[in-house]
């Protein structure tokens, strides 16, 4: 259970205006704020389709967490 509250926090910082969607603009936002200054949009985008289940373009909870698991 604690890591799933674990996995919740983590995504919600990167879910900047919290509608349970990581975007490529959120995620490269959310590592410059963690210090990462070299993520940009395309890099960050393909993170995002590296666990993009639906290829959506968009990581859910749900393809974070499962990314979490295979890490």
């Amino acid at each position: 259970m604690a890591d799933i509250e674990e996995a919740r926090k983590a995504f919600d910082r990167f879910d900047g205006n919290s509608d349970g969607l990581i975007t490529a603009a959120e995620y490269k936002s959310a590592m410059a704020q963690l210090g990462d200054f070299h993520v940009t949009e395309t890099v960050a985008q393909a993170v995002i389709n590296a666990h993009d289940s639906n290829n959506d373009g968009l990581l859910t909870f749900e393809e974070f967490l499962a990314s979490r698991a295979k890490g």
